[in-house]
């Protein structure tokens, strides 16, 4: 769940995760960025993500890569991503 919290945006864990506060992932533009293309992606994937990093941000595919796969690896992470 994206929120904005005190000028910044943030997403929480829902259900019964969210009784934990220290899953709270503060994010900056690019993250909200790529947080909301996942929502509205559904099912996305990896790659599906990185091809739109590129397009929205002009970046190459390897830069792309591996700021998705880093964002990802931390929402898997703190319990954030269904399997």
């Amino acid at each position: 769940m994206l929120r904005d919290v005190v000028g910044k945006k943030a997403i929480f864990c829902v259900g019964i995760k969210a009784i934990d506060f220290r899953k709270i992932i503060t994010l900056n533009e690019s993250g909200e960025w790529v947080w909301q293309e996942a929502q509205a992606q559904g099912d996305f994937t990896a790659e599906s993500l990185t091809a739109r990093v590129c397009e929205e941000y002009d970046v190459t595919a390897e830069v792309a890569q591996s700021y998705v796969t880093d964002f990802l690896e931390q929402l898997d992470k703190e319990g954030m991503i269904e399997k």
